[in-house]
């Protein structure tokens, strides 16, 4: 998100309107033993990309890898992100609320039950890899600076909730990319693996002023992703393209990768636009399960946002797996990051957070993990 706004805490609980969210009404045949037997998880590992919808991604001439992925995999063609802008997103996928903020306030704190605390309390090792974080458990910002950020901590969800940042033993978890591939291959690697890459290598941009040791950042300005002919656009696809192979590779000939092992590959949420003032300069602000419904006029949007469901939009939303399904697309059930973090959840034999507990709007990803 490239305009911060203030954080807004007079929002009305976050809720569905009604009839927007639409089951599928046709199973695959094995739907019933996924659902009582297939719901087990050795490693998941998140690579989250930044503001582009599905169509900016997969089958883009210069995301040939991820494309590939898409179609060699599995895919949902109705996942949706939670809200705008980028940090409520994080947030929703790590503690299944975004908690009434539609802001990119690096001040703001979390004090709220979130995935740490479950992994925690089921004694499931975890790590999150932050590309061009300078630390581990590093507490700024920006890197290398406000306005030349490689790094951002509103793309670090764990860093934001006040029982892990103010918890040095929880912070130590938090690392440098660079420690993944190393991490990966001891004797006893994390079982839920979060990987946020820089803003030259997620597809957000913005980064003007090369950054030694980071070829990534020499063509890194902010582009126009409903224009795949944008050359700032195809430099940011070309950076997380290759981002992605070089992170799927790592992940798949490690030790982690194991049979019942899942990578997630989605975006935030969709494009950025100022073409739509009145969306709060996002194209898409459709949404599903237990996205915010909010007021005509709110101040974290627009004076001329007329009301109702605020969603991230349709995003890409891609799962790899040693033994599931292979070229399908899931065309009919609508997910957002609220189903991912509910399939972890079933998956490491954890709790419910937040929405992941509305069952009636909530579904599971399972027929993308499952054969």
């Amino acid at each position: 998100m490239r305009i911060r706004r203030t954080l807004t805490l007079a929002i009305g609980a976050a809720t569905l309107v009604a009839g927007a969210f639409t089951t599928n009404a046709v199973a695959r045949p094995d739907e019933g033993r996924a659902a009582v037997h297939g719901q087990k998880l050795n490693h998941v590992f998140i690579i989250m990309l930044e503001n582009h919808a599905r169509e900016s991604v997969i089958n883009r001439p210069h995301m040939p890898y991820t494309t590939q992925l898409a179609n060699t995999y599995a895919q949902a063609s109705k996942y949706y992100g939670v809200t705008h802008p980028s940090e409520p997103n994080y947030i929703a996928a790590t503690s299944g609320s975004n908690w009434w903020s539609n802001s990119d306030d690096a001040a703001q704190r979390f004090d709220h039950r979130n995935i740490v605390d479950e992994l925690e309390a089921h004694h499931v090792p975890w790590t999150a890899y932050m590309e061009a974080m300078p630390e581990t458990g590093w507490l700024g910002n920006n890197w290398p600076s406000d306005s030349n950020a490689l790094y951002a901590s509103k793309h670090n969800p764990f860093i934001n909730y006040t029982d892990v940042r103010d918890n040095p033993r929880r912070r130590a978890h938090i690392k440098p990319y660079t420690a993944m591939a190393r991490d990966l291959n001891r004797g006893h690697v994390p079982r839920y693996v979060w990987i946020s890459p820089d803003q030259c290598n997620d597809l957000h941009g913005g980064v003007y002023t090369p950054v030694e040791g980071f070829p990534e950042s020499q063509h890194c300005a902010y582009s126009d992703a409903f224009d795949p002919t944008d050359p700032n656009e195809i430099a940011l696809e070309q950076n997380a393209d290759a981002f992605i192979k070089e992170a799927v590779t790592t992940i798949r000939s490690s030790r982690a990768w194991t049979p019942h092992s899942a990578i997630f590959i989605v975006a935030d949420e969709g494009d950025f636009n100022d073409s739509f003032p009145e969306n709060g300069d996002w194209g898409d602000v459709s949404g599903c399960c237990d996205s915010p419904v909010l007021p005509a006029g709110d101040p974290d949007i627009s004076p001329d946002w007329p009301g109702g469901v605020y969603g991230g939009g349709v995003i890409p939303a891609i799962v790899i797996t040693p033994h599931g399904p292979r070229g399908y697309v899931d065309s009919t059930t609508e997910y957002n990051h609220y189903s991912m973090l509910l399939t972890i959840e079933q998956g490491l034999g954890l709790g419910q957070l937040g929405y992941t507990s509305d069952s009636s709007q909530v579904k599971p990803m399972w027929r993308l993990i499952n054969r």
